[in-house]
């Protein structure tokens, strides 16, 4: 009797270990992000947080530069703060539209990054983190 206990704690440990992978898998996570940075060139990283549904760091580019930077919590994609925008304020309000986000306002373009405030199509009030280059939200922190 104590060697199916003892195999049906395995199997659920087992099954909690697999769930806690895939829901991490989703995003990523600080040592992740540390060595994303490093493998573009990236040193001096500090100050790694997670904040308004994006990463954020302090480092200094391959040149020797100071940069902030954000990265997409899903992709790991890098956003310098002096990375220049391809997109303008009324692109980013429109991609947001078509998305379904609706009251667009404040929308800003700061370090590398547009950022904007909406209801998404739940009708929740947010903040956004928008790709400078595709429009994309990368980023959603709700107020």
């Amino acid at each position: 009797m104590k060697r199916v206990t003892v195999l049906s704690s395995a199997a659920f440990a087992f099954a909690l270990a697999v769930s806690g992978a895939v829901q991490a898998q989703d995003a990523l996570t600080e040592a992740q992000v540390r060595a994303t940075l490093t493998d573009q060139g990236y040193t001096h990283i500090n100050d790694i947080k997670f904040r308004d549904g994006v990463w954020k760091a302090d480092a200094r580019s391959a040149e020797g530069n100071r940069v902030d930077v954000r990265l997409d919590p899903k992709t790991g994609r890098v956003f310098p703060d002096e990375q220049v925008a391809n997109l303008s304020e009324a692109d980013v309000r429109a991609r947001l539209a078509v998305a379904g986000y609706t009251n667009v306002h404040d929308v800003d373009y700061e370090d590398g990054i547009w950022n904007a405030e909406a209801d998404d199509p739940a009708g929740r009030d947010v903040e956004l983190k928008i790709d400078p280059k595709t429009g994309r939200v990368i980023g959603a922190d709700k107020d």
